[in-house]
């Protein structure tokens, strides 16, 4: 069987120390990938080491360079147009990559056929990915970071590019990850590999990207609508056996970008552990009531949610008890309507 083929993009605006000890990590730990460098408008300094660092890497390099500060996105997408092999992986000068690391991402693609993939971050100011539970090895998810990020060219090549408009790079994540879905790619977080992340260059004074992000954000919301926290509740006689469709059905949900909170008795909650349930997205959690005394866990449990999400939308089983805390609740058979009310696509 052939190995597939990889390209690493990185993106660099000036930091020439810490751009160069990337680069030189990835080039130790990444036997047979080729480096695609591109330069974002940074200083003589900068530009000079990085025309020097790729002349010494031949064929195995590539070097792009934009005379101004295009933005993070934009110069991702201008490496991203001049890669073709199987894979792209993306890597910012404040990560740190080891060895392994490039083979993690790459066999968490392989064995899931997923279309992005990102590691497990470590260090300060990081990124907002999901954390994965305890023994969870790889996940579904609807983050991503562009720290570290691989991309299936195959994909690519169907969804397209990162939407430079949504130039915050958060919610322009979000958005792909969306479009993504949409086409049947998954997104996955792998834990089998975790890379230290520094404080990332910030291009641009705070105003300027809280004013990025809003309208990012709200560009984002224009397209696929608002999204949603639900806790679940679906009674103390519900078996969970009986709750295939519906598991699939908030699976489907949660691709979507929506959060969900199933509270479960013990009973339920071993059930879910048993058929793989506990580890299908990052963006379902399961909460497991107490044996003794589940009534009071269940109105600490929904108080505890609520008070992290204002918004957090109720939704009981047809024949449960009301959750404590609620005026009302929607019935689990409105939910689907829930998700399209707040969905545009």
């Amino acid at each position: 069987m052939t190995s597939p083929t990889i390209d690493i993009l990185v993106p660099i605006w000036n930091s020439p120390f810490e751009s160069r000890a990337c680069l030189a990590a990835i080039l130790a730990c990444s036997h047979g990938a080729r480096l695609v460098i591109v330069d974002n408008g940074s200083s003589r300094e900068t530009e000079l080491m990085l025309e020097e660092f790729s002349e010494r890497l031949g064929d195995q390099g590539l070097f792009i360079k934009s005379e101004r500060n295009v933005g993070l996105v934009a110069a991702i997408n201008m490496g991203l147009a001049r890669s073709d092999s199987d894979y792209t992986v993306i890597v910012r000068p404040n990560v740190s990559v080891r060895e392994g690391w490039l083979e993690a991402l790459v066999n968490a693609a392989e064995t899931t056929g997923a279309g992005i993939v990102s590691p497990l971050l470590t260090g300060v100011d990081l990124p907002g990915l999901s954390t994965l539970p305890s023994g969870c090895i790889l996940m579904e998810s609807s983050t991503a970071s562009f720290s570290t990020l691989l991309v299936q060219t195959g994909m690519r090549m169907i969804v397209g590019a990162f939407d430079e408009q949504m130039e915050e790079s958060e919610w322009c994540l979000k958005e792909y990850i969306r479009r993504v879905a949409s086409h049947g790619y998954r997104t996955c977080i792998t834990g089998a590999v975790s890379l230290p992340c520094s404080a990332a260059q910030r291009f641009g004074s705070a105003q300027r990207r809280e004013e990025m992000k809003r309208n990012s954000r709200s560009e984002y919301i224009s397209r696929w609508g608002i999204t949603r926290h639900y806790c679940v509740y679906f009674g103390a006689g519900v078996d969970a056996g009986s709750l295939s469709d519906t598991v699939e059905a908030i699976l489907d949900a949660a691709r979507q970008g929506h959060r969900f909170s199933l509270i479960l008795h013990r009973r339920q909650y071993s059930a879910f552990r048993k058929m793989g349930w506990n580890s299908l997205h990052t963006g379902i959690e399961l909460h497991q009531l107490s044996l003794l005394f589940p009534l009071r866990d269940l109105q600490r449990t929904v108080a505890s949610l609520k008070s992290g999400s204002p918004d957090l939308i109720p939704v009981r089983g047809e024949n449960s008890a009301p959750i404590p805390g609620f005026d009302g609740a929607i019935m689990y058979d409105q939910l689907p309507g829930s998700i399209r009310d707040c969905t545009t696509a």
